[in-house]
């Protein structure tokens, strides 16, 4: 299914949309995508990484108190997965860089959990509203630069162009903190899919992209080294099912 252009519908279309893609890709996940040591459910996040945020967790003697975003917890020791070094995602770029502390110097990320349970990992489906206002835009970028600091990885998925606040895409925005030599998103490929391995050398993986593209699948690094490949293309295809026909047919349309 290609990618739609969303720029098309309301905020709220795609607020509907992407939670669905969430709930999609728990499932997924928690559907033998995954080894055995790790499920996905829901958690409560707090603020611009949150509720869109897929986190995966340590798990805890007591369940999670869940609210909006999702989780996914190793239950044993063995991280399983894929070994970078046996095979490497499959993406067109990639760059690596080491961050310091100085990503710090404005505040600290807001992701808590009251049972005490260990991020690590986040997934980010971009909305509108992380780039709608330069506030927002800000902390979403240093609660990513912040995750990545503390060792979280990320998966982030962003079908919005760039727009003022992030004229090279967010990638850009994110990764301006650990490196001068930044890859920017050109007009043909103004969409991103980005996965980033949070070692003690930062790592990321860029896949740029467009509407009318399928989607591919992206590594959510389960540790530095080792990653699952989140089913994207087959949760985006599931979750559109449920979009109103109204909406369809304004996504579907031609362009003009």
């Amino acid at each position: 299914m290609p990618i739609h252009d969303w720029t098309r519908v309301s905020a709220g279309t795609w607020h509907d949309f992407h939670l669905t893609w969430i709930a999609e890709l728990r499932n997924a996940l928690n559907d033998g995508r995954m080894p055995p040591d790790y499920y996905a459910q829901a958690e409560q996040i707090v603020g611009p990484l949150g509720p869109d945020v897929l986190a995966l967790q340590e798990s805890a003697p007591h369940p999670p108190q869940l609210n909006g975003a999702l989780g996914l917890h190793p239950v044993g020791s063995d991280a399983g997965g894929i070994a970078v070094a046996m095979a490497p995602p499959h993406v067109r770029y990639t760059a690596e860089a080491d961050m310091d502390d100085y990503v710090l110097k404005r505040r600290t990320i807001v992701i808590r959990h009251n049972s005490g349970d260990r991020i690590v990992a986040l997934v980010e489906i971009v909305s509108p509203g992380n780039k709608s206002g330069q506030n927002a835009f800000d902390s979403f970028v240093e609660k990513a630069q912040e995750a990545l600091y503390r060792g979280y990885h990320l998966l982030v998925i962003d079908l919005f162009p760039p727009g003022p606040r992030d004229p090279g895409g967010i990638h850009a925005a994110i990764w301006s903190a650990l490196s001068e030599d930044v890859f920017r998103l050109t007009p043909d490929e103004p969409l991103a899919l980005l996965a980033y391995s949070a070692g003690a050398r930062k790592k990321a993986y860029i896949e740029p992209t467009a509407v009318g593209r399928a989607l591919i699948d992206m590594p959510l690094f389960l540790t530095p080294d080792v990653y699952v490949n989140a089913p994207l293309e087959e949760t985006y295809r599931a979750a559109y099912r449920g979009v109103p026909r109204k909406w369809k047919a304004v996504l579907e349309a031609p362009s003009a």
